[in-house]
């Protein structure tokens, strides 16, 4: 396969530009002026005339969920505001489906107050009913959902999880945190995806053919979702073994279309002897398509839900920081251990709190083990303290950012910044250049179906988003993102040499965008398509007329 006739970025710093590429065996041959590349034709070569669009290394998706492809057929609550339209969209969702009623992506400013399981009866009280917020985090069920769920009279939950009870010692209908909801997904016939990240378990008994069928179909949804949008590897913060094992079988099946590395969860009641499964996945699942090789641990929770884990007070909210999911000193024991076995982490920490933690395990793993390459990763820093910053890069620790998340950006309202953060730290919060220009190394994800997984509406994000009060510019210039979302992400995964780059040997991944990417203007990136996708030499997404 030859493509010319298009802007290359190469991601190379030896050659950042060039005119074409091409492929053979799902390898890079080839990258340069159109008249050298096409020199290289032969009978059987397939050669695609870009028309002057934007060829990159394949996007790396760098924090995603596989699970996101079960939701496509959940009720989509994106924008959906007020009890009128929320009405309106389960009616109308509820002529197409049988059964419980799931809808996701919908944001804490659904209702003008805190949803409750009586807001949902009003909807349908004979049927149950869920809804989950737009950061995973939360879910309000309707009192038929949580009768049959086993919830509506409470349940005992670890640290973190909370069904939250009213004054009436029944639920309210808000579920906070996965193992509060794990039975709502389970009334939707999603459980079983959802294993690994809930409790970092497996199934107790091995699905059937036809189990398995189901969820490789919802992997396959998801991956075709991603495709269109530019993904030729996608890093999973969800999943566990069988998770690994669909993906081999679907490998075998010709239905791969990603390269797809998939974690171990470690949870805080776990014994250390537990990371004996984390080194077993690594070392079973090792090939350029499927691998593993990095523990996936929560530290807090997520700022609208206050439970995000805070070095000082919730705006009106006298004396909650919410707290760690998991103990300081356990927490740095862990480290060590994963560190010691050679295995990457990463871990979710969103408050500043819960940042500042998670780097002081990063450091006890480095004074115990000895520093090394791991480039162990912390995924969100939504909020961090200035003396935390320069940490990141002295101990090597990647920045996974999400450009949709700051709200005001994308989907997430504005009006969560003054919910959640005391104004004197909006300087401090979804800071970007910052950790970049202090040296730390950024990755670029959507965290998708907590975001939309549109690479292009993501650096539109990032190129658009507001600054705070007191801040100053967050957003990375267009060429730093696009790094972040190729070679960035690359380097993050350690997949480096294979790919993010175009150069000869590096896979054969490319994603085609329809346009010159350095000539549109910020604001109407989130409007262009991507043309074409090629994972491993291979056509995985193409438009009509790209041929």
């Amino acid at each position: 396969m030859i493509v010319t006739g298009a802007k290359v970025l190469t991601m190379d710093e030896a050659m950042p530009r060039a005119e074409a590429v091409a492929l053979a065996g799902g390898r890079i041959v080839a990258v340069g002026s159109a008249a050298e590349v096409l020199a290289l034709r032969g009978p059987q070569t397939q050669v695609i005339e870009a028309g002057g669009r934007t060829l990159l290394p394949g996007l790396i998706e760098s924090h995603m969920h596989l699970f996101g492809g079960a939701e496509l057929n959940h009720l989509q609550l994106t924008g959906v505001r007020g009890r009128e339209a929320l009405h309106a969209a389960f009616h109308d969702f509820a002529r197409r489906r049988e059964g419980m009623l799931m809808a996701e992506g919908a944001d804490y400013s659904l209702l003008p107050h805190p949803v409750t399981r009586h807001d949902l009866d009003a909807i349908f009280a004979d049927r149950p009913v869920a809804i989950r917020a737009m950061d995973h985090h939360t879910v309000w069920a309707n009192t038929a959902a949580l009768e049959a769920a086993g919830l509506l009279h409470g349940a005992e939950m670890p640290r973190g999880h909370e069904v939250v009870m009213g004054e009436d010692g029944l639920a309210t209908g808000e579920l906070r945190e996965f193992e509060a909801f794990d039975a709502i997904l389970a009334l939707a016939g999603v459980a079983r995806m959802y294993l690994g990240i809930a409790h970092g378990a497996e199934p107790a008994v091995w699905p059937s053919d036809a189990e398995r069928a189901v969820d490789k179909d919802h992997i396959a949804r998801g991956m075709a979702h991603c495709a269109a949008q530019g993904f030729t590897t996608l890093v999973s913060m969800d999943g566990n073994r069988y998770t690994l094992a669909l993906l081999r079988e679907m490998q075998a099946e010709g239905r791969l279309t990603q390269r797809v590395k998939v974690p171990f969860h470690m949870k805080p009641d776990m014994d250390l002897s537990e990371l004996d499964r984390a080194s077993a996945m690594t070392a079973e699942f090792a090939d350029e398509w499927i691998s593993s090789g990095f523990v996936k641990m929560f530290m807090d929770g997520v700022v609208d839900s206050r439970t995000a884990f805070m070095l000082q007070d919730y705006p009106g909210v006298p004396g909650h920081r919410s707290e760690a999911l998991f103990e300081a000193e356990r927490f740095n024991a862990i480290c060590t251990e994963i560190d010691r076995r050679g295995l990457q982490i990463a871990v979710h920490a969103i408050g500043d709190g819960a940042v500042r933690q998670t780097i002081d395990g990063y450091e006890a793993a480095a004074k115990a083990n000895g520093l090394s390459d791991k480039r162990h990763r912390i995924e969100h820093i939504e909020l961090i303290d200035r003396a935390d910053i320069p940490r990141l890069a002295e101990l090597g620790i990647i920045a996974s950012l999400q450009p949709p998340h700051p709200p005001g950006a994308m989907d997430f309202p504005i009006a969560a910044m003054e919910t959640v953060f005391d104004p004197s730290r909006w300087k401090d919060a979804y800071l970007c250049r910052t950790l970049a220009e202090a040296g730390a190394k950024v990755a670029f994800a959507s965290d998708w179906p907590v975001a939309d997984v549109s690479a292009m509406r993501s650096l539109r994000a990032n190129l658009t988003r507001p600054v705070y009060e007191g801040g100053t510019t967050q957003g990375l210039d267009l060429g730093a993102a696009l790094y972040a979302y190729t070679a960035g992400g690359a380097h993050a995964a350690h997949m480096e040499g294979l790919t993010g780059q175009l150069k000869v040997g590096m896979a054969g991944d490319l994603t085609l965008i329809d346009g010159d990417i350095e000539a549109i203007a910020a604001e109407h990136l989130g409007q262009t398509r991507i043309a074409l996708t090629v994972a491993g030499g291979r056509i995985t997404h193409q438009v009509p007329g790209i041929a």
